[in-house]
């Protein structure tokens, strides 16, 4: 994004409700979880266009199936319902059935069309939803709907599974001289390498943006946030990132690629983003967040397939975990990427937020301080820079460490 664009979007406190005409709200709906949360709302007072990615998995989950065509075939949406603890994956009819159900029941206790409501489920997969709970739980969510900052962090809350925090931002920008606001939340911990993780992410605007314009926004910048994010290489069943734009701010509608279109995509660029380095540092049983940047590619596509070769690399997480500078590990992922470039003249870095540290030079390791690298690959956010001087392009990928903890929330999962 362009300097200028970025120099005008502030972070603000809020998630989802940091938009005008936005609501949120949480219930424990017994789902499956006890004692907690486990529904979430996303409400807006007025219609709103939808754009979305989903998981390329051959196998969909039943809300991917639902909000894919409403993506495709509504004239608008206006609610999004959510519920963690069962997938929803792999339920055949009967899970399609209660997509029906959830969107029919929250159509009538919100008094909008069923072909206005968005589903979303996260959790194990290959069970069944308890469907009249989840009814109740709608009833319970209207009750609790609110356009409050602390509605929306509730929300976010409710849809986490094996997530350690939740994960929301707001950010404002000028567009055709009015305020417009973009918030978001999403979930996602494990069976997370997106290629639109088990990710769920919605994102709330009030901007007056085209469908055409949002779905052009929203598929363009996926590809340099959450699909740049691997914690186990598991791309799930319910990959889902929805946007919802209701027009409230009162600009000018975008409806071509001018300064107002790159500013909006500017400032949704750092909500994914942020979102996107929230789930790959929640990684599953994860210390760190381990972020790969490759500099000096031929191409885009070359830096994208190095940066996540190295991301995904069960012996560079376990070694970052290890506080390990084991770069025989990173130049070895790099090299069984399919990217041709010379390793003698590759220069590694890494970095942290205790300092920068040369590791090779030119395929070579030259005379740096084991112990300087071990304090550097200790902080809770780590990144490995690589030079293959070979052109101009580069990319960024995040992922985290591979942790013994990863095996024993994995293995326990469904008990």
């Amino acid at each position: 994004m362009e300097s200028k664009n970025m120099e005008n979007i502030k972070t603000i406190p809020g998630g989802v409700t940091a938009a005008k005409g936005f609501e949120a709200a949480a219930a424990a709906a017994e789902i499956k979880y006890k004692g907690r949360n486990d529904m979430a709302l996303i409400y807006s007072r007025t219609p709103c266009l939808v754009a979305g990615t989903f998981t390329t998995n051959v196998v969909k989950a039943a809300p991917v199936k639902w909000d894919q065509k409403i993506v495709a075939e509504s004239p608008f949406a206006q609610a999004v319902v959510v519920n963690s603890g069962i997938a929803n994956a792999c339920t055949g009819a009967e899970g399609y059935g209660y997509c029906e159900a959830t969107a029919k029941e929250c159509g009538r206790v919100l008094d909008v069309p069923e072909s206005a409501v968005l589903v979303a489920s996260t959790g194990v997969i290959g069970m069944q939803l308890p469907i009249e709970r989840l009814k109740a739980g709608i009833t319970l969510l209207k009750e609790a709907k609110g356009s409050t900052l602390e509605c929306g962090t509730a929300a976010a809350k409710a849809i986490m599974t094996t997530d350690t925090v939740h994960k929301e931002i707001a950010v404002e920008t000028r567009i055709g001289g009015r305020t417009v606001t973009i918030g978001g939340m999403c979930k996602g911990s494990g069976m997370i390498h997106p290629n639109m993780c088990t990710m769920l992410a919605f994102v709330t605007t009030d901007a007056s943006i085209s469908k055409e314009m949002l779905q052009k926004a929203v598929s363009a910048d996926v590809k340099d946030t959450f699909n740049m994010v691997s914690v186990d290489g598991d791309t799930s069943t319910n990959d889902t990132l929805l946007v919802l734009a209701n027009k409230e701010a009162g600009n000018p509608e975008i409806t071509e690629e001018n300064e107002d279109y790159r500013q909006f995509a500017a400032a949704l660029n750092v909500v994914n983003t942020y979102l996107a380095r929230k789930m790959a540092g929640d990684g599953e049983g994860a210390t760190a967040l381990f972020e790969v940047k490759i500099v000096g590619a031929r191409t885009k596509e070359d830096a994208v397939t190095l940066s996540k070769s190295v991301v995904t690399s069960s012996l560079v997480k376990a070694a970052i975990y290890g506080h390990d500078a084991n770069w025989g590990r990173i130049l070895c992922a790099m090299g069984y990427s399919g990217v041709e470039f010379d390793p003698e003249q590759v220069d590694l870095f890494f970095e942290s937020a205790a300092g920068r540290l040369q590791i090779i030079e030119n395929g070579v390791a030259v005379d740096y301080s084991e112990e300087e690298a071990t304090r550097i690959l200790s902080e809770p956010e780590v990144t490995a820079l690589a030079d293959v001087k070979m052109g101009d392009a580069s990319a960024t990928a995040w992922g985290c460490d591979l942790t013994y903890d990863y095996v024993k929330i994995n293995a326990d999962y469904r008990s």
